[in-house]
């Protein structure tokens, strides 16, 4: 079937990124595969995320199916917009209807974007991630794409005001090289080279960045280790 929905909405997008004034240096795009399944696998730093995402897969002409959860789609206007686009809601007291709709669309040949760590960091590091990516690249039989995003949380994300003035913000994306589960490997040990595989491209879009803060305020979406005042992250889990 036509898609109706999506392409206007990415011309929206860009003629928004447009108007701010964004500075985008992305790279790794040719990693992205140009038919076939993929689970497109990113760091989550700010509510804007998915859109950021999803802009590494047009190069290659592909739309991604966005796992996201539910309450998104019961908006009044995000709701039919984000259903149109064939998104994929996530009720996490129910999170298998989700992970059979995101199977069914890898199998058909689609690319599934996750966000492993499932919410936003408030640090700007990484957290745990979750197996489901992993599990679904494996049950697939179909690649997992790592990448990762810096910049996007200076525009909005959580417990801080949206900033969509004409700042000129840096937008940095890093798209690394098709991560293969290996035959017999456990969900876990994929996701742990995975999560790797992410935080080294994170550091490599952070090293290439050439925003720095705008005064002394201005050091909160920094993490410490960087030199800011974002909040600590937490000590790591066992998964």
């Amino acid at each position: 079937m036509p898609e109706l929905v999506y392409p206007p909405v990415i011309g929206v997008a860009r003629t928004f990124f447009k108007a701010l004034d964004l500075r985008f240096d992305i790279r790794g795009t040719e990693h992205v595969p140009r038919q076939g399944g993929a689970v497109l696998v990113s760091n989550h730093i700010g509510y804007l995320d998915f859109v950021f995402t999803g802009l590494t897969a047009l190069p290659a002409k592909r739309l991604v199916r966005f796992m996201a959860k539910e309450s998104v789609f019961r908006h009044k206007v995000s709701g039919p917009l984000m259903r149109a686009m064939k998104h994929i809601p996530v009720d996490r007291a129910q999170g298998e209807h989700a992970y059979r709709h995101a199977l069914t669309a890898l199998r058909n040949g689609e690319v599934v974007g996750v966000f492993p760590e499932a919410t936003i960091s408030p640090s700007f590091t990484l957290k745990n991630f979750k197996t489901g990516a992993a599990r679904l690249a494996q049950d697939a039989g179909v690649p997992l794409v790592p990448m990762a995003l810096w910049g996007t949380q200076r525009l909005w994300t959580k417990g801080h005001k949206r900033d969509f003035g004409r700042n000129h913000f840096p937008i940095t994306i890093r798209v690394g090289e098709p991560l293969l589960p290996r035959a017999g490997e456990l969900a876990s040990a994929v996701t742990e080279r995975l999560r790797e595989r992410v935080d080294g491209l994170l550091e490599a879009a952070q090293r290439a960045y050439p925003g720095t803060p705008r005064n002394a305020d201005d050091t909160w979406w920094l993490p410490a280790h960087l030199g800011g005042t974002a909040p600590a992250a937490p000590p790591a889990r066992e998964t």
